[in-house]
């Protein structure tokens, strides 16, 4: 069995789309996941499944959560492995003077246009800063996520993907769920 880390975009933001945790973590096993946990109310859902193709896992997440609630959603789906290696390489990490409250991960599928992030750069205010490694862009938001001109629509429209952003707080909360 794998251990996946499933990021539903867009659930329970400003009264849209709600989802109970406990429903989703019902539908879930309906799936025939195992040891399924959910974190927050974002949408975090580490499970262990026998299934090792990630685009089946996103397919039968998004058609049965628009069949059960009627929401249209995207996934994306990581291995505990994956989630690992974005932990690991954020390279803002090794700025001490950053504050990690300031620090987000946006986590591309892997189809995404590199060159698209250079589009991006003219979003950037109040001194943030961003980098891409591999499928994740790592962003330092000085003064805030939610005071930022860079969203994650321009992010995907730019890179031409599908995205979803964790703050780190989550993402490192999900790394040491998905270990225990």
């Amino acid at each position: 069995m794998t251990t996946h880390i499933a990021l539903l975009r867009g659930i329970n933001v400003s009264g849209h789309n709600k989802i109970k945790m406990a429903e989703l973590k019902q539908l879930f096993i309906d799936l025939g996941f195992n040891e399924v946990t959910t974190y927050i109310q974002s949408g975090n859902v580490i499970f262990q499944s026998e299934q090792t193709t990630i685009s089946k896992i996103e397919q039968q997440i998004v058609e049965l959560v628009k069949k059960e609630f009627g929401h249209i959603i995207k996934v994306l789906v990581l291995t505990k492995k994956q989630l690992k290696t974005v932990f690991e390489s954020n390279p803002f990490l090794k700025n001490k003077a950053i504050d990690i409250k300031a620090l987000y991960a946006i986590l591309l599928k892997d189809n995404y246009i590199a060159e698209g992030i250079k589009l991006i750069e003219p979003y950037l205010t109040n001194n943030e800063e961003l980098k891409l490694i591999d499928n994740c862009v790592y962003i330092n938001y000085p003064i805030g996520a939610g005071k930022s001109k860079l969203t994650i629509n321009i992010i995907e429209k730019k890179l031409k993907t599908i995205a979803t952003s964790r703050n780190w707080r989550t993402i490192t909360k999900l790394v040491e769920l998905s270990n225990l």
